[in-house]
């Protein structure tokens, strides 16, 4: 692991790291917001997945969670949203696929296998990671994410019930399997049979027995995404059909960006630290 940068903030050092990944085979990025109580020992994990288009700055430069998370005793990880590199295969001019649009899958479909693992990178390799080169209290982590990091939040909490006390989204793809913008990278990535695209569809995932305590959700009502692409209605719709608590608040005016995301960042950051004890 390599140290791209650090800085001190609020008390503690957010720092940006770099490593030759496995499941990826290239190298990743990614950031770890460490507070001041770490100096007295292992502190609760809480990982952040990002949206469409991002990398790890997205939320690191305007998500503004380094205030509470100081004062909360949280570290928090950003991962990048893909692999990236000269050798992996990417289709430049789309924006919804490939680089910056890794999905949070282990893909099947070459050349797409060959680096598009995110799904075992962040529920295997980086937590590995973590474990070994900071303060982290690994039975104490939690997930959230943001639009196509909030299906991939939701998927891999839905999936490792054991591992994460707690589960939040803001604005995620509900069920990505007929999403305009999702449903193609399922194919391309995971093949023609929509049978293997459930394992990362939450509302499928959960239609197959798959269980997690609870959820929030924050949406923004002017959102330009939500009827098409978010339709938080049929993540409603499959809690409330399998007895998962849900709780979903519909954001007056507010939109996709890191402008609503950052409002609300202290709410979800509270709701974890409260069930990371």
């Amino acid at each position: 692991m390599k140290t791209v940068s650090t800085s001190k903030s609020h008390g503690g050092i957010q720092g940006v790291y770099s490593h030759a990944s496995e499941a990826c085979a290239c190298d990743m990025t990614f950031a770890v917001f460490v507070p001041p109580q770490a100096k007295n020992g292992p502190v609760p994990v809480l990982w952040y997945l990002s949206g469409l288009t991002c990398t790890h700055a997205n939320v690191m430069d305007k998500g503004e969670y380094r205030r509470l998370a100081a004062e909360l005793g949280l570290i928090i990880v950003c991962p990048d949203t893909s692999p990236r590199g000269d050798g992996v295969a990417d289709e430049k001019d789309n924006w919804q696929f490939g680089s910056g649009a890794g999905f949070y899958v282990d893909a099947t479909q070459q050349p797409f296998a060959a680096n598009y693992r995110m799904y075992s990178y962040i529920t295997e390799e980086l937590p590995a990671l973590i474990a070994a080169n900071f303060p982290a209290d690994m039975s104490r982590q939690a997930i959230f994410g943001h639009s196509m990091g909030g299906h991939g939040a939701l998927t891999i909490a839905l999936k490792n019930p054991e591992r994460f006390k707690s589960c939040s989204a803001f604005a995620p793809i509900a069920q990505p399997s007929t999403a305009g913008w999702s449903k193609p990278a399922l194919e391309k990535y995971l093949g023609a049979d929509e049978a293997a695209w459930r394992a990362y569809d939450t509302t499928l995932l959960i239609e197959d027995g798959k269980r997690f305590p609870e959820f929030l959700v924050d949406q923004g009502s002017a959102d330009s995404f939500l009827q098409e692409g978010l339709r938080p209605w049929l993540l409603e719709e499959a809690c409330k059909t399998s007895g998962i608590g849900l709780t979903l608040r519909m954001q007056d005016g507010y939109d996709h960006s890191y402008n609503f995301i950052s409002t609300f960042m202290d709410d979800h950051l509270t709701w974890h630290a409260a069930r990371l004890g």
